[in-house]
């Protein structure tokens, strides 16, 4: 979808993870719009734009991805899992559990009632930028969960990624057997 700034933004480039600026009354090209931001290409390259800054499109529809802040039924790491499956890595239209990048979970409940959690995920490559800011996303993600006082959130290379380690759900929306 076309579509053009409304006004100017922060941005993100990709994959760089480099801060930006798109000016107002630039055209994008939305190429994903997951988990509640907006990845968009200009003619100056890739862009992600974070969900507090959508509004800067002229029209935009966004696709999955809800609030992880809802109260559930279900136990806390499994609310953990919802939200990391609500982070997306910008290029990629797969969640980042589906697509193998989270390799531990850890929650240890502090005594108050509440819990800390320590997730360690890596990338699916080592030298991309926008590693910290999807460590980030999930860390927010997680922290919003109304059981979580911290979280923390690593990134690691061992093992290294392989496209072997994408579910069977990532595996579909990839088209890939």
């Amino acid at each position: 979808m076309e579509t053009k700034l409304i006004r100017n933004c922060s941005a993100t480039a990709i994959p760089a993870g480099t801060a930006a600026t798109l000016e107002k009354g630039t055209s994008v090209l939305v190429t994903q719009t997951l988990g509640g931001n907006v990845t968009v290409r200009t003619d100056q390259g890739l862009f992600r734009i974070a969900s507090v800054d959508v509004d800067a499109l002229e029209e935009i529809e966004l696709g999955e991805g809800g609030d992880s802040s809802q109260p559930s039924e279900d136990s806390l790491e499994d609310q953990v899992w919802g939200a990391l499956k609500q982070c997306y890595d910008p290029e990629i239209p797969i969640n980042i559990v589906d697509l193998g990048l989270v390799y531990d979970l850890r929650v240890e409940p502090d005594g108050s009632g509440q819990s800390n959690v320590f997730v360690k995920m890596t990338l699916t490559a080592q030298g991309c930028g926008m590693g910290p800011v999807i460590a980030e996303d999930a860390r927010t993600r997680i922290q919003l969960l109304d059981e979580v006082k911290e979280a923390t959130v690593d990134i690691v290379w061992d093992p290294v990624w392989s496209p072997q380690m994408i579910s069977e759900e990532g595996r579909k929306v990839l088209g890939i057997e």
